[in-house]
C-alpha cells in the first residue's frame, strides 16, 4: 500500500471522526471530508511527507472544512426562511451557497433594470449577507443562446451589475462583491426548447467563506 494512499485513507477517517454525527448527506460531513482531503493533500505536497504530518493537517482541515459547511447550513436556512420564494434555488455545495434567480423574473425582456417586485428578495440577500460577513459574493449573469453572442455578454454583464448595485446599495461591503456576465457560454439546459432557454437566463449569486 503506498503512503499517499495510506494518508489519504487516515485523512479520510480524521475527516470523518471529526463530526459529531454521521450524515453523507450533510454539508457539515462532505465540508470536513472535503477539509481533510485538502489538508492531507497540502501535506504530502509539503517537504516533510511524513504521515504524522499529513493526518495533522488532514485533522485542521476537516475541522475548518466542518465549520464552512455548518455556517453554511445556518445560512441557506436563514436565507430560504428570508426569502419565501420559491423561483429562487439555494444550493449549499459543502464549501460555497449558490444561489439561483432566473432572469425572467428579475428583468424585463432585454432589459438590465430590477424589477420592483424582486427588489425585496435582493434586500433580504442583502440583508442576509451582512448577517454573515465572512464571505465573498460573485454576482455572475447568464443567458440562453438568443441573438448574438457579443450582444448576450453585454445583456448579462449588466445584469449581473445591476444585482450587485442593490446589494451593495443594501449594506454589503462593494469589496465583497464581483459582478461580471458570461453570456451564453454557460448553459445549465438545451437552448432547443422553451423552457430549456428559460433555465439558461439566470443570475447566480455564489457566496463563498473566506478561509
Amino acid at each position: 500500500m503506498s503512503r499517499t494512499f495510506l494518508s489519504l485513507s487516515l485523512a479520510a477517517t480524521v475527516a470523518l471522526a471529526g463530526c459529531t454525527t454521521y450524515d453523507p448527506d450533510s454539508k457539515a460531513t462532505q465540508g470536513a471530508v472535503i477539509g481533510g482531503v485538502t489538508g492531507a493533500i497540502a501535506g504530502l505536497a509539503s517537504n516533510d511527507r511524513s504521515t504524522g504530518k499529513t493526518v495533522v493537517l488532514a485533522g485542521i482541515g476537516a475541522a475548518v472544512g466542518g465549520a464552512i459547511g455548518q455556517s453554511l447550513d445556518r445560512q441557506a436556512a436563514d436565507l430560504r426562511q428570508d426569502l419565501g420564494n420559491d423561483n429562487v434555488k439555494i444550493v449549499n455545495t459543502g464549501s460555497e451557497l449558490i444561489v439561483t434567480m432566473p432572469q425572467d423574473i428579475l428583468f424585463a425582456t432585454d432589459s438590465a433594470v430590477v424589477v420592483a417586485s424582486l427588489q425585496q428578495d435582493l434586500r433580504a440577500l442583502a440583508y442576509n449577507l451582512r448577517d454573515y460577513p465572512n464571505t465573498t459574493v460573485e454576482v455572475v449573469g447568464h443567458t440562453d443562446n438568443t441573438g448574438s453572442a457579443t450582444y448576450n455578454q453585454e445583456l448579462s454583464t449588466r445584469r449581473a451589475s445591476a444585482v450587485a448595485t442593490v446589494l451593495t446599495a443594501n449594506g454589503v461591503a462593494p469589496n465583497r462583491v464581483r459582478a461580471f456576465g458570461r453570456g451564453e457560454d454557460a448553459p445549465v439546459a438545451t437552448n432547443l426548447t422553451v423552457d430549456g432557454r428559460a433555465q439558461n437566463r439566470r443570475v447566480e449569486i455564489v457566496i463563498t467563506p473566506i478561509t
